[in-house]
């Protein structure tokens, strides 16, 4: 109900009356902006401000709502928050309710993701007779990435756990933000024109292109038209390795394979180290039987002829001593075969280590050094400007402080109650008063009170 002109609300009730006429006529709403002054205490519960170039206002997201958020929301991130306004009833602040959270722009991009792949899609890019088979033997990996990504260190980390044999080429570039596509369609182009130059078994056999997981803003360069006419010319074969398994990009399918992840794409272009060691093991001994097997036959010949034969003595020894060397020579050729992979494998091996990032890790460990050295004397000289500001303020208060006017022979007379006599008309005789002055207080009695006539006012 409604209070007439004459009533007199209290601070209470108006924001409670406030809080309802908000909450009803705003019950939900969408509000578009960029977040300001965001704090997320250890409740859960989030606190910013939304705001645009003309206004601002608060924002509470409780922590039932924050645990729905797909996104990490930051400083200067511009989104679309659900919610009601209502207001703060202890401080009269009027505030937004968050229900929802999301990234401005993310409908239209979904959107924009659509048409694209329906027009890519129309075109048959996506059609599976024209996607290059993967080759079986992979010497050489050319991996288009962020070089300080997490990507680059899982496809690293699962070759060498595979098959360190295999070599990588890197071509670094960035993998979100403006210069990203670019960059990207630069490096195919680029690993196609070194296969082409390359010397025999020094060109890249199959690229990866990819990186970690992230929102549709993250992945956009993935989407981008000229990237994905770049993928489908290339000559070489091109897996696309973007995300997590949830996460599908232009890219992912105009590529001629897909991997849910970086590590997916490593595993799924190296063979496993251990199967292909017991493979080559039942080749040598499949090769070694063979051979046993004809120079078994050979003998066999040998001896029948041999029988066909009067006086063939000398030419059966000579061929004799022939098989002989023969089967030697097979034999030393197995080994130094054998020997010349196990070299392979060590030179792998060692490349592999001397890629690791201990330097790396070295340098920022230096520099947080020096950047703590940095914090710590500017802490000091804060402290030290502080101390000085303090000493000036007490020695200003000081100047002005009563008990400096009472050093100068000034006293402050109080009655037996300590209030302060400003008026002969205070007391009387007879009156016990004290006298504070500048070191100690005197206990007085009123002798005799002589009243000065106050002026008229006019």
């Amino acid at each position: 109900m409604l209070q007439t002109g004459n009533d007199v609300f209290t601070v209470s009730q108006l924001n409670q009356r406030a809080k309802q006429l908000l909450e009803i006529t705003f019950s939900s709403i969408k509000v578009e902006g960029e977040i300001s002054n965001l704090s997320r205490p250890s409740s859960g519960h989030w606190y910013f401000t939304l705001k645009d170039k003309g206004a601002q206002v608060r924002c509470a997201m409780f922590r039932s709502r924050t645990a729905q958020v797909k996104f990490q929301p930051k400083e200067g991130d511009q989104i679309v928050v659900r919610g009601k306004v209502s207001l703060y009833e202890n401080r009269g602040d009027y505030q937004l309710i968050v229900d929802a959270m999301k990234p401005a722009g993310e409908g239209q991009l979904q959107q924009a993701f659509i048409l694209l792949k329906q027009k890519l899609g129309a075109e048959g890019l996506f059609n599976p007779e024209y996607k290059q088979a993967l080759p079986e033997a992979i010497k050489r990996i050319a991996v288009i990435t962020s070089p300080t990504g997490a990507a680059i260190h899982d496809i690293l980390t699962v070759l060498k756990r595979r098959f360190p044999a295999i070599e990588v080429n890197i071509y670094p570039v960035q993998v979100q933000g403006k210069e990203a596509a670019q960059q990207m369609i630069w490096s195919i182009n680029q690993a196609n024109l070194d296969a082409c130059n390359a010397k025999e078994g020094q060109a890249a056999d199959v690229v990866i292109i990819g990186r970690g997981g992230g929102s549709i803003e993250d992945l956009w360069s993935f989407n981008d038209e000229q990237l994905a006419r770049t993928i489908f010319n290339s000559k070489l074969p091109i897996v696309s390795a973007v995300g997590h398994e949830v996460d599908f990009t232009i890219a992912d399918f105009v590529a001629d394979a897909r991997a849910p992840t970086p590590s997916a794409a490593a595993e799924m272009l190296s063979p496993n180290r251990e199967e292909y060691l017991s493979r080559l093991n039942a080749l040598g001994s499949r090769l070694e039987n063979s051979i046993q097997q004809q120079l078994q036959n050979k003998q066999w010949q040998l001896q029948g002829a041999q029988r066909g034969l009067q006086h063939p003595g000398d030419k059966l020894s000579q061929y004799a001593q022939t098989l002989d060397m023969l089967e030697l020579r097979m034999q030393q050729s197995q080994k130094n075969k054998f020997n010349q992979l196990m070299q392979r494998l060590t030179r792998s091996q060692q490349k592999l280590q001397q890629q690791s990032p201990t330097n790396t890790l070295q340098k920022i460990e230096t520099q947080l050094a020096y950047f703590q050295q940095r914090l710590n004397s500017a802490m000091k000289q804060l402290l030290a400007n502080k101390s000085e500001r303090l000493q000036q303020s007490a020695l200003l208060l000081n100047a002005v402080s009563p008990l400096q006017t009472l050093g100068r022979g000034y006293a402050i007379l109080q009655t037996d109650t300590e209030a302060v006599i400003r008026d002969s008309h205070d007391v009387k005789k007879g009156d016990l008063i004290s006298a504070r002055i500048g070191h100690g207080k005197l206990e007085l009695t009123v002798e005799k009170v002589k009243h000065e006539r106050k002026p008229k006012k006019s």
